[in-house]
């Protein structure tokens, strides 16, 4: 997906190390009133908080994008400037301020992926919007602004890096082999086996053959979607159900609150057709083990050659001996 190799050196993984030890997160109430998140309260231009009950989206007062973006000129033949615009929204899971989208029931987290959906259908709406990324920063260690459980969400004029290389190297595929890729990669780890970490009758989870990090997981729903935009209610749940298996799992599997990058995976919603492409969540946490993150540093920043610690396989083995009916931590 990415058009490089993986090196794989798990014989070094219980090298001599005398890195960061072990995380311990320190106890957050169930509101803080200094928290620009937490219902009521404001937030730095003034502007105060409903008092929301579940989900509470707003337009971020610090974008990274947005529709007012200044004219750019090409400074030179070699060097390109264009203006980019957007809207950057963040999306409160939860009023209370300690709690994650693995300790929430189920159905407040199907209720999170029901307003991820139908931002979806408004940005396919707007023709302003290229591309869109729903992303979470989930940890300090993973550079969090805000501990309260949130995600953001960046809405663009303009196409996605590695969303674009997902769909080059799917339509390539389909050009080699008169195959969609990603049903290949879903077969594949479905008749494997070893991969597997959760699955049910719409959605499949799995640490991908290609992993970066040690826990990396990407989650497909089962039928042919390109944004969330096209799951009807039965699939979107059953997607949400698979994903929330997989982020219990992973927090049972080091007993901690779990930190990783989530991203959604999505076509553009321009107008234009990508049947190729497959929508998927890709969750990236930077443990390889508990308090020990896999640095980025020579191989990867130097060369371009990802170096893993750890085997797809023996990551993947971990979670599928956990039982998240065992999970003790839902509020």
């Amino acid at each position: 997906m990415r058009e490089e190799w993986v090196v794989y050196s798990a014989h070094r993984n219980n090298r001599p190390w005398q890195g960061a030890g072990k995380a311990t997160p320190k106890p957050a109430p169930d509101f803080d009133a200094t928290c620009y998140l937490c219902p009521g309260n404001k937030r730095i231009h003034g502007s105060s908080n409903p008092d929301y009950k579940d989900v509470f989206i707003f337009e971020n007062d610090h974008p990274v994008v947005g529709m007012n973006a200044p004219e750019v000129s090409a400074i030179d033949s070699l060097y390109k400037s264009e203006r980019a615009t957007g809207l950057a929204k963040v999306v409160c899971y939860d009023p209370r301020h300690n709690i994650t989208l693995s300790q929430m029931k189920l159905q407040e987290v199907v209720k999170v992926f029901e307003s991820f959906q139908q931002e979806m259908i408004a940005f396919e709406k707007n023709p302003a919007i290229h591309s869109v990324l729903i992303f979470e920063n989930k940890g300090e260690v993973v550079g969090v602004s805000n501990p309260h459980p949130h995600c953001q969400i960046y809405a663009v004029d303009f196409a996605l890096k590695l969303v674009s290389q997902q769909i080059r190297v799917a339509e390539a595929h389909r050009h080699s082999y008169s195959k969609n890729i990603f049903e290949d990669i879903i077969a594949h780890e479905q008749h494997d086996k070893s991969r597997v970490i959760a699955e049910n009758d719409f959605a499949i989870a799995f640490i991908p053959y290609f992993a970066r990090y040690a826990y990396e997981v990407m989650i497909f729903p089962k039928g042919n979607h390109q944004t969330l935009i096209s799951l009807n209610e039965k699939e979107l749940a059953g997607f949400t159900a698979v994903f929330h298996q997989t982020v219990r799992k992973l927090d049972m599997n080091f007993e901690m609150d779990f930190p990783y990058v989530m991203s959604m995976m999505q076509a553009p919603v321009d107008g234009g057709s990508y049947p190729e492409f497959r929508m998927h969540c890709w969750l990236q946490p930077p443990y390889r083990q508990p308090g020990l993150i896999k640095y980025l540093a020579g191989p990867e920043i130097g060369a371009g050659n990802f170096m893993a610690d750890t085997m797809p396989e023996d990551k993947a083995a971990e979670l599928q001996k956990i039982n998240v009916n065992d999970y003790l931590w839902e509020r």
